[in-house]
């Protein structure tokens, strides 16, 4: 079975990089695992991207390094099975409000004897039927891992409760959502969403696990490291993508060229 890069990372406390692939070409997937980027985001929360597409997503993946982790929608249990047989080695659970959910997460991602998955072995996660089911059971529930997202403020006050749940590997902080809904929305840097990581990041310590969140800058990934994350997610193909055109355009500007550029933000 093919093993984790970022489990192994995260279990000698090295930082993990993973990344957001929103557009659905392979080449993409298959670049970004060449080059050793050490997981992909395929977000099917807020993408309409279907298990038919993920499974070539995740075949073109495999022929680098990277680790794919896969959201699925709150409640999407059975889904997540999908996932995981398709190739995905991380299931990362959005809006988790408590203990028992991260358990009901951790029940249909894991075999017996720390849940109820259920058994097909005929996927490229075994890979197709190639070894004893024993093996199979046992090296998929050591290479798997469960990102459980706390995006409420509800949830982070179970924190603790939640990291303490066997086969929870991850507490991630959405704190996109966590700042909507928490009547900040966007403001990165308030105090609410400081202290939220902390509590995270303390949860995580006292359960002996590790803690991650999303970042949208260098400066915001270098105060992840220091307060313990170590799962950090930064950067996405289409605001890469956004952000070299605007380059161009810039560029360009300056020897005369003029576009018609219907994303550019109006003049204050």
């Amino acid at each position: 079975m093919r093993p984790s890069r970022i489990k192994a990372k995260l279990a000698k406390n090295e930082p993990a990089l993973v990344c957001a692939l929103h557009l659905t070409d392979p080449s993409i997937h298959e670049l970004v695992s060449l080059m050793g980027i050490d997981g992909i985001w395929l977000d099917m929360e807020h993408h309409a991207t279907s298990m038919e597409k993920a499974n070539e997503l995740m075949r073109a993946a495999r022929v680098g390094t990277s680790d794919v982790v896969a959201r699925p929608g709150k409640g999407e249990f059975m889904r997540m099975a999908r996932m995981l047989e398709a190739g995905a080695q991380g299931i990362m659970y959005p809006r988790c409000d408590d203990a028992k959910e991260a358990a009901e997460v951790v029940r249909w991602s894991k075999f017996s004897p720390l849940g109820e998955r259920g058994i097909d072995a005929a996927n490229p996660d075994n890979p197709y039927c190639s070894m004893p089911l024993d093996q199979y059971i046992q090296e998929a529930n050591e290479q798997t891992f469960v990102v459980i997202q706390l995006e409420q403020a509800h949830a982070i006050e179970q924190a603790d409760a939640i990291a303490a749940v066997e086969g929870v590997d991850v507490l991630m902080l959405g704190p996109g959502d966590f700042s909507i809904l928490s009547g900040i929305p966007g403001q990165m840097d308030h105090a609410l969403v400081q202290q939220a990581k902390e509590k995270i990041a303390a949860a995580a310590k006292n359960a002996g696990i590790q803690w991650g969140t999303t970042c949208g800058s260098i400066q915001a990934i270098r105060d992840s490291l220091e307060l313990g994350a170590r799962f950090i997610c930064y950067g996405a193909d289409i605001l890469i993508i956004k952000q070299g055109f605007e380059q161009i355009q810039h560029d360009c500007e300056q020897l005369g060229f003029t576009f018609d550029n219907q994303l550019a933000m109006p003049n204050a």
